[in-house]
């Protein structure tokens, strides 16, 4: 394995790649109808589907994604310089507050905030780096 893109099922592309645009400071790498990416580093990709797009691959049978919309199945953890400016930018961008930034007891700094489809987003800095 060499590779990772995490993808995100989402109910409007455009609406939540300018969310991540702005969140993240970083232009999508890809951004056509039906998937956007945004490349984190090298080999890690964090992608973005239209839940209906989504929808036609894997529905049935299992269910179709907007049914599980706001429920926090998973999180995004993106260790950052200064996490107070990404979560500040998430908020300002639609995100909503879930845990403000404070230490945490495994020895990093995390705030988590909720994307605008529910998908946890935790930005955290190791403690002493």
């Amino acid at each position: 394995m060499n590779n990772l893109l995490t993808i995100l099922y989402v109910a409007n592309q455009q609406l939540s790649t300018q969310f991540y645009e702005a969140v993240l400071q970083i232009k999508p790498t890809l951004n056509v109808p039906g998937m956007t990416e945004f490349t984190l580093f090298e080999n890690c990709k964090l992608g973005l589907m239209p839940e209906d797009g989504i929808a036609k691959i894997i529905s049935p049978p299992t269910p179709h994604p907007k049914t599980g919309s706001q429920i926090p199945r998973c999180e995004i953890y993106l260790r950052v310089i200064n996490p107070q400016l990404y979560v500040d930018r998430a908020l300002d961008n639609g995100a909503k507050n879930i845990s403000p930034i404070q230490p945490r007891d495994w020895g990093e700094t995390v705030g988590y905030v909720a994307d605008l489809d529910g998908h946890v987003l935790a930005f955290a800095a190791i403690n002493n780096q």
